[in-house]
């Protein structure tokens, strides 16, 4: 069946509130169509709820505060990152209400290496991406804290079938060799090739271990995907253009997820936001469309399509996680509806 699941940001402060909405409108979707309820990031409970303070938080004997540029690798622990702990252990007692008595898919986002690298700081110094052997350590941590924290959500819903997205939104901008330095006056050296397996690969080896399955998202980047699927990813995540573009033609890109497919790779494609207008309403079949007219023109069967999983991305997650409970559950509803045109479409 076609999937469907939400970016892992959330608006509002109430976790509980968040995960029996998201339990509850990923239970209640159209037939052909598989809801994959995630564990919910409300950023706005402050800095120790942001994405890289939950996933820095799971880093094994690497402990983090925040420093007047961001989030840095620190000494000892500290209140910050107290804090950081006390927000993700409610989520997760949270979850276990929302998640009682649930049996199925539940998706884990953990900010992935190369991005962890590129926005944690050194204790004293430049971004953990400008030390290889600091970017090995991180990876190798992080790879124990996500086989503790796949156990520990598997506590709380006993029955669930662990997903674990890795959100690698600064891949590209790592291989390209563009992230600043921490004067802003010169660019960090590029990792290219081969040298990505080298971060991914322990962190994926540790959601294997840990009998989840693992996708990585590379948003706009689509150049990631190769590495991606050469570190051992079960799925890999794309953003695409937005629906006022039409059905975007990108050749080189679809090549890749063409390759990728065919190797078993699964397609987890975000969707922009839906457009809206007075007479028609929101266009799902164009955020539809954003992945089944470049899937017939690459020659893939159609019958592919029941693999997919749709989610929200880009400025569609931005918008629902600023925004109201409302628009996050408008956006989530228009990702269902898009499944659920993809998932006839698949059946012929």
């Amino acid at each position: 069946m076609t999937g469907a699941s939400g970016p892992g940001v959330w608006p509002g402060i109430d976790s509980l509130e968040a995960y029996l909405t998201i339990f509850g409108d990923l239970a209640e979707v159209p037939e052909g169509v598989r809801g994959l309820p995630f564990v919910a990031q409300l950023p706005a409970r402050g800095a120790g709820a942001l994405p890289v303070a939950r996933t820095a938080a799971l880093l094994a004997d690497m402990p983090v505060e925040l420093g007047p540029h961001g989030w840095k690798l620190s000494d000892h622990p500290g209140m910050d990152l107290d804090r950081a702990k006390s927000l993700l252990r409610e989520d997760l007692d949270a979850l276990a209400v929302a998640g009682h008595g649930y049996s199925g898919p539940i998706t884990v986002q953990v900010v992935g290496p190369w991005t962890l690298a590129a926005t944690l700081y050194l204790a004293r110094g430049d971004r953990v991406l400008a030390d290889r052997g600091a970017v090995a350590e991180l990876a190798g941590s992080l790879a124990l804290g996500i086989g503790e924290h796949v156990a520990a959500v598997r506590a709380q819903v006993p029955g669930a079938q662990v997903t674990v997205q890795v959100d690698e939104s600064l891949l590209g901008q790592v291989a390209a060799g563009v992230i600043p330095t921490f004067s802003g006056y010169s660019r960090l050296r590029a990792v290219r090739g081969p040298d990505l397996l080298d971060a991914l690969s322990p962190v994926l080896e540790a959601a294997r271990a840990a009998q989840a399955r693992s996708v990585v998202h590379v948003g706009q980047a689509w150049v990631g995907i190769a590495p991606v699927v050469l570190a051992g990813a079960d799925a890999v995540g794309v953003e695409l253009g937005a629906v006022t573009d039409g059905p975007a033609w990108n050749e080189h890109g679809w090549e890749l997820v063409a390759r990728a497919i065919e190797r078993g790779t699964q397609l987890w494609a975000g969707l922009p936001p839906a457009t809206v207008s007075q007479c028609a309403g929101t266009d799902v079949r164009g955020l539809a469309d954003l992945v089944s007219v470049p899937w017939r023109r690459m020659g893939l069967p159609l019958s592919g399509l029941d693999d997919v999983v749709l989610t929200s991305a880009g400025s569609a997650a931005t918008l629902a996680a600023s925004g109201t409970p409302d628009a996050a559950r408008g956006a989530l509803g228009s990702v269902v509806r898009a499944a659920a045109i993809l998932a006839e479409r698949a059946a012929g």
